[in-house]
């Protein structure tokens, strides 16, 4: 089992500036709890993400040396990526991929036809580095424009993209919070059954009242590796006004307890982190 830290999401959308040295002990805080991997920051234009902007100067006061976690920054094209790959301790790029052309459009000013080919670029200039592709499908389950969506749909993408290209991770992403029990079940199913060299994560956002339901569907249908952040702050700020949160990370923990899955965590360390999420995230809104 593989729990994702997202801070990076979590602060992506907020409107007021959260200082450099918070976000880089929130961070430093995250990384002694003992998540698999945290989503710390994305190497993408600072008119796009504002927010963001400090990623660099973050990633070099962040202590690596005493944590398992390992590193994931988001990119949206070539530059970003050679950007991100200058740093030899981030060990994930991902790039959102979308079946959406309005979605796209507003997350890294691009279309379909030319996130195929910049896919395509990104994942030779990962692989030259011996670094992890993660590609996430956003709108992997509903979109709020006026576009086609099925599972079918979604279920053609992920196969197209995993036989041409060299992914090491595929997230189904949840991007508005349309996802129900019954789409996640087909997906997980479908997907996980016929790609086995390929991880299939979860990146799910949610309601309160819909979480559980979300989690179980992709965990009984074989999802090992799951995106939260925690208390359920943040969203994609890029998909529609009003924002559903993260899958909250607490949540989860507390639901692969209960089927006595040892998630190796410093429970003390989360603690903390839970309050200085709170301190932080009321603060800077």
């Amino acid at each position: 089992m593989k729990l994702v830290e997202c801070p990076r999401d979590a602060m992506q959308g907020l409107h007021d500036f959260i200082p450099t040295e918070t976000k880089i002990a929130y961070i430093n805080q995250l990384l002694k709890v003992g998540f698999d991997t945290i989503d710390f920051g994305s190497f993408v234009s600072s008119k796009a993400i504002p927010q963001l902007a400090d990623t660099s100067r973050v990633l070099e006061k962040l202590d690596l040396d005493n944590s398992k976690s390992k590193l994931l920054s988001i990119v949206g094209n070539e530059r970003g990526t050679e950007d991100a790959l200058a740093h030899d301790e981030i060990s994930f790029i991902g790039f959102p991929f979308s079946i959406s052309e309005e979605f796209l459009k507003r997350n890294i000013n691009s279309n379909i036809k030319d996130s195929i080919q910049r896919l395509g670029n990104i994942s030779n200039l990962v692989k030259k580095r011996d670094k992890k592709l993660v590609v996430y499908i956003s709108m992997a389950f509903g979109k709020p424009y006026d576009e086609d969506w099925s599972p079918y749909i979604v279920a053609h993408w992920v196969e197209r993209l995993i036989e041409r290209f060299d992914i090491d991770v595929l997230s189904l992403s949840d991007t508005i919070g349309s996802s129900n029990k019954a789409s996640i079940s087909y997906l997980f199913s479908k997907v996980i059954p016929e790609f086995p060299k390929v991880e299939i994560g979860a990146h799910l956002h949610t309601t309160p009242d819909t979480w559980l339901e979300k989690v179980e569907a992709a965990y009984e249908n074989g999802c090992r590796r799951f995106d939260g952040a925690l208390m359920g702050f943040g969203g994609c700020p890029m998909a529609k006004d009003e924002l559903t949160g993260n899958m909250p990370t607490e949540n989860m923990i507390s639901y692969f307890s209960s089927k006595n899955i040892d998630l190796g965590l410093n429970q003390e360390a989360l603690k903390e982190s839970m309050r200085m999420a709170n301190e932080i995230f009321t603060k800077y809104h």
